[in-house]
């Protein structure tokens, strides 16, 4: 067992690269923290990424994240999509994003997939094509190369290689791959908000030629939610009148916790997705809102569950919560897969926090 480099104790799960229990991430951070940043900075390092969001006085402002990067000419955002040339901010934009694409036969393995009209037929027939799970149609699952987060465990890790490639697709180009066998558009990456404009053009071309053709098309995100709140609008805008679902990864409840995982603070995110929660009855059919939490063993533990399901229930019980099975992956190669008592015990302290919902994700994982 390795042992906590500040407590010294080793009866807990530590990742040897962190070096820090979670307990004294938590109790101890303005100690521990510039040792973990500086593993950060090398894990963005590796692929030529900004160590911290630019602060240029002189340069262009970007409005899509909390980061509100300030950009020079010539450079990159934090998320390394957003670029200044010719003093405009380039990429992500309807004309073009570094993003690609595939389709996933209905049902599929989406985190929403217990309760969501593809995978239950629930919304039929205003929803879903189907009163069960829609075998035969297909979700246009959208990849979008590019994060503001900089996860340690990033399950998805590999899309950081193309994060400088060029702007692959417009969104009318996109937008045409939903064809008529297409039940849903998934969002995800990486994470859509760096590329925010190109995603919301091509929801409003889809949804448009699914309405002329008197289709379904219904329209989805998976995110972590940490978009400028001016942006929270046209999201929710986007999905809820055709049964899509907003998807929120709530990766950690503690800031402390959050920013040794994940790099950056989980403040916006916590905010945004008190927002859409506030608007989670408008659509009574098929949840609008959901939120997802990978179960990182010695990190994202009982605690930190407990807070997120406190969170939730708070702004309301009805809110479904899938936790999810973490397998080791980028810069946490070096910690077990989540064991199958914990994933348990964590639904026990969700449901005993008041969530009403609460489904276990990954569980061919779980040993």
């Amino acid at each position: 067992m390795t042992a906590c480099r500040h407590c010294g104790q080793s009866d807990r799960i530590i990742s040897p690269r962190l070096g820090y229990c979670a307990a004294c991430i938590r109790a101890h951070f303005d100690q521990v923290w510039p040792e973990i940043e500086a593993y950060h900075h090398e894990s963005r390092q590796a692929f030529g990424l900004p160590l911290r969001p630019p602060r240029d006085p002189e340069g262009k402002t970007c409005t899509l994240c909390f980061h509100a990067c300030q950009i020079s000419e010539g450079s990159y955002g934090y998320c390394g999509v957003r670029r200044v040339s010719g003093g405009k901010i380039l990429g992500g934009n309807p004309t073009g994003a570094n993003v690609s694409y595939y389709y996933d036969p209905l049902p599929t393995n989406c985190v929403a997939d217990w309760f969501c009209p593809g995978g239950t037929g629930r919304g039929y027939p205003k929803y879903a094509y189907t009163p069960g799970p829609e075998r035969g149609y297909l979700n246009l699952a959208v990849f979008y190369q590019a994060c503001n987060f900089n996860c340690l465990f990033c399950q998805n890790w590999t899309f950081k290689r193309q994060t400088f490639g060029r702007d692959r697709l417009s969104a009318a180009d996109l937008a045409a791959a939903a064809h008529r066998r297409t039940a849903c558009i998934c969002y995800f990456g990486g994470d859509p908000t760096p590329q925010l404009p190109h995603a919301l053009a091509t929801s409003r071309l889809a949804l448009a030629q699914a309405e002329k053709a008197g289709r379904i098309l219904r329209i989805c995100w998976e995110t972590n939610g940490a978009m400028q709140e001016q942006w929270l609008k046209p999201l929710v805008d986007s999905s809820l009148e055709n049964g899509g679902i907003i998807k929120f990864d709530l990766k950690a409840f503690s800031e402390e916790i959050h920013l040794a995982l994940c790099g950056v603070s989980n403040s916006q995110t916590l905010k945004n997705f008190a927002k859409l929660a506030a608007r989670f009855g408008e659509r009574p059919e098929v949840p609008l809102l959901t939120a997802s939490t990978l179960m990182v063993p010695g990190y994202v533990d009982l605690e930190e569950i407990h807070g997120l399901a406190r969170f939730i229930a708070a702004l309301n019980p009805e809110i479904p919560y899938s936790l999810l099975a973490f397998y080791p992956q980028f810069y946490l190669t070096d910690l077990p897969v989540t064991s199958r008592s914990f994933a348990m015990a964590a639904r026990q302290v969700a449901l005993e926090a008041g969530i009403r919902q609460v489904n276990i994700g990954n569980v061919h994982l779980l040993h």
